[in-house]
């Protein structure tokens, strides 16, 4: 096999993994976004499975629909690289890479539930590396140390010990647990933690593009820039958004054409209310919030049923299809509460048309992706009456200070109809909308 020089595709900041990874049982890497240290962990995690014909290697993400499209393309990428394509077999039932030469390789698990991992088997030879990406996404470290001493009970021959990479972007809340637990394992006997940035890219492998995105976030918004490029905890403060955000305009922009529409809806019935947002997407990518329909029953004898409700959207999109500045645009997608069954099934006995059921994702990390949209300054609202609701909900959006100084801080649900319907959009259409979730 003909030399390769490794270190043309790991930066610097990462060499202590080349040199002495065999100090280590445990290595912590957290960073900033585009701090390369994914790219360095799936390098380190090749390099040395080449060395040993009995090794594998186990992969793990919390959710395994994420597993596909970043940890198994990372190290297909890392094969890649060092021009290995014809030497691997990739695998996509099961999730896999296998060695052809050695049968050994690389296994690809979601951690949906822990235990079932227990009974995971290896083809041959035994795990000598493991790697969780994205540790923040786990429940808690026992979580995680479930699936870890699976792995580490078993002795391994020549006096190997199992090695394990945890990797992560650090929420923004200082009291997320695995801000805590990172911070901990700096004392611990045979634990690395390093923290990287953007900055640590000395080989150029950013584009200048993407450096000229990131100086945009920092004018923009300085705290988001903080915490997803620098990687610090800046916390989450009281109020949820910087309404300094939420730009408003009294008219559509001239150079920038309205390119497609979203619905998105939050359901009420009884008790809470009912709305349905209206978004257009331009051909930039701006999100312009165009119109709002809100229901409320407080104060009202007689609640509008579903029956009722189902009249009342239906009603309001017709309108929307009258306006002539968006009116025969195509809707991209109609996104409702995956929780909302009765209205959503009201609307298919109607008018035959099935809303889209969000798959939704923690409050915090839903609340994270409206933060990202936000601070690349691509939203704004046409200031009129039926949007003030909307910037009204969300200038009051807040959360419960005594939840604060906690691992799960929690929004005040009261008067987030609107707050939650531009959630399940923004998560719903965060391709169309060039966000990387």
């Amino acid at each position: 096999m003909k030399k390769i020089n490794i270190a043309k595709f790991v930066n610097p900041r990462f060499s202590f993994l080349f040199k002495n990874s065999t100090l280590y049982s445990d290595v912590i890497l957290s960073g900033g976004r585009a701090s390369t240290k994914s790219s360095a962990v799936s390098m380190w995690l090749l390099t040395y499975f080449l060395t040993d014909a009995n090794a594998n290697v186990a992969v793990f993400r919390k959710v395994f629909g994420t597993v596909r499209g970043s940890v198994y393309q990372q190290i297909v990428w890392a094969i890649n690289q060092l021009g290995l394509e014809s030497r691997f077999k990739l695998q996509k039932s099961p999730l896999q890479i296998i060695d052809k030469l050695t049968g050994t390789g690389f296994y690809f698990y979601g951690v949906d539930d822990p235990m079932k991992l227990k009974s995971a088997k290896i083809a041959k030879g035994y795990v000598r590396w493991l790697w969780f990406e994205e540790t923040a996404e786990f429940k808690d470290w026992a979580e995680i140390d479930t699936v870890r001493l699976t792995y580490t009970r078993e002795k391994l021959p020549n006096g190997y010990k199992v090695q394990t990479i945890y990797s992560f972007n650090p929420p923004r809340n200082p009291y997320a647990w695995v801000n805590g637990w990172a911070e901990e394992q700096k004392t611990v006997e045979g634990w690395k933690v390093d923290h990287s940035t953007y900055l640590d890219d000395k080989r150029g492998f950013l584009s200048q593009q993407y450096l000229d995105d990131i100086e945009r976030y920092k004018a923009n918004d300085n705290e988001y820039y903080r915490w997803q490029f620098l990687g610090e905890a800046v916390g989450l403060g009281n109020n949820v958004y910087n309404m300094d955000m939420f730009h408003p305009i009294t008219e559509l922009f001239e150079d920038d054409p309205l390119i497609t529409v979203a619905y998105s809806l939050d359901g009420g019935h009884a008790q809470s209310a009912t709305t349905v947002l209206l978004f257009g997407i331009t051909a930039k990518r701006k999100v312009i919030l165009l119109d709002t329909m809100y229901y409320s029953p407080a104060g009202k004898s007689h609640k509008l049923a579903p029956s009722q409700l189902s009249k009342r959207v239906h009603d309001f999109i017709q309108q929307q299809l009258k306006d002539t500045r968006w009116g025969r645009l195509p809707i991209e997608k109609r996104t409702i509460d995956s929780a909302e069954a009765a209205l959503r099934n009201q609307y298919i006995n109607d008018y035959d048309i099935a809303w889209h059921r969000v798959a939704k994702k923690t409050k915090q990390i839903m609340i994270d992706n409206v933060h990202s949209l936000l601070a690349e300054g691509r939203f704004y609202y046409l200031d009129v009456e039926n949007n003030q609701i909307f910037i009204e909900q969300h200038r009051n959006y807040r959360y419960d200070e005594k939840t604060l100084d906690t691992d799960d801080p929690k929004v005040i649900k009261e008067d987030d109809h609107t707050a939650d319907a531009f959630q399940y959009m923004v998560l719903d259409n965060a391709s169309l909308l060039g966000l990387k979730l």
